[in-house]
Parts: structure tokens; sequence; C-alpha cells
């Protein structure tokens, strides 16, 4: 719920006349460490995107996923010139998308009584919801688009670099997860700290 707030996903409205919300629910899961001990609990509101309805609730819902092939590439080439790899995590990354359609959901199970008969008018994509991960992948394009990449037109969830002297930053996306490589470690370190200053990011360096 700290998360879901900060992020300011919704506002809290009366549900307005003839409209209909979208149902919702908590998904429980337990994360485990690579020995099999306790790392964390972890909750997810989640809605029932079966609920939406097409050309109401919501209208495109294609994202491109990235290509086997790009990555496996990608990881031969970074393995063969010697390029450091880096792999990157987005939290809750589907929060960070902005919604075109105007969705109302249920206020979430356990927090009624705090919403005092109001309904959430989302503002964010959110998790469960058809059109979520073509909100959010708009997000990010955009946002490494700002920092100077270009696009790929066989693979769109790739986007690169070129530097002076023939050096260059790659950048590739499977939903929430990002891998980075290239030669030039002065523009990979600046494009990790500007996806940082925009998303909530987990790092693992090589």
């Amino acid at each position: 719920m700290n998360a879901l707030t900060k992020s300011g996903t919704w506002e809290m409205v009366h549900l307005p006349e003839g409209k209909r919300t979208v149902g919702c629910k908590w998904v429980f899961t337990v994360k485990l460490k690579q020995d099999g001990s306790l790392e964390r609990y972890k909750a997810r509101l989640v809605a029932k995107g079966f609920t939406q309805t097409y050309g109401i609730d919501y209208q495109e819902t294609f994202a491109p996923v990235a290509k086997l092939n790009t990555v496996r590439i990608l990881l031969s080439l970074a393995a063969n010139l010697d390029w450091p790899l880096y792999q990157m995590d987005v939290k809750n990354a589907f929060l960070n998308g902005d919604l075109q359609e105007e969705v109302f959901m249920d206020p979430p199970p356990g927090f009624e009584k705090q919403f005092g008969g109001k309904i959430c008018r989302l503002k964010k994509s959110f998790y469960g919801l058809k059109q979520s991960p073509r909100a959010w992948f708009e997000k990010f394009s955009k946002s490494v688009k700002k920092q100077g990449y270009i696009q790929g037109k066989s693979d769109h969830t790739m986007f690169v670099k070129h530097t002076s002297e023939g050096k260059m930053a790659i950048l590739i996306v499977y939903v929430d997860d990002i891998i980075i490589t290239g030669n030039d470690e002065t523009e990979i370190t600046r494009l990790k700290d500007g996806l940082a200053l925009e998303f909530e990011i987990k790092i693992w360096d090589p």
C-alpha cells in the first residue's frame, strides 16, 4: 500500500453515474533465497482484468517482447568482445505507466473503511489491467530515448547509443528486466544513473 500511495497510483473519488468498477484482489507470495531460506513475504494488489470491457476500460494492449535471438546475440557479443554485462530489475514496473483510459477500481480488500464509500480512479497502469504492459513500455521507451538512444527496427525492445570513437552502449528490456552492455563504461554509468533517477531499480553488477 505504501508503494501504491507513493507512486500516486490512484485518487479516491465517488463512482460517477453510469460507470462501473474493475475488481481487485491481493496476491501473496513467499520469496525464498537460493539456499531455500526465507527472504521476504510479498503482497501485490492485482486488478481483475478479465472484468474489463474493450473500448471502455481499455483500447490497445500490445507491448513488444524481446526476441530470444536478440538476447543471444547480445550475450555472444559481450562474451567475445569482453564487454561488461549489467542486469537491472525495475521494482513495481507497471505502476510507472500512465493510463490513457478512464478506469475505476474497487477499494483494496481490507481497506474499504479508509476509503469511506469512495473508489479508486486509476492514474497509473496497474498489475492485472490489460493495457498495463503497453503503458509501462511506452513510459520506459520515452525515458531511454530522452537519453539519446535509438530504438531498434528489427527488435523494438533494443536501444543503442553510438558515442565517440566507435564506442557504444546497448540496452534490451524484457518487461521489467533490463540488460545493459557495451564498450563505453562512462555512457553505461550515465545510463544507469539516469534510469535510477526516474525508476526504482535494483542493479546486479558483473
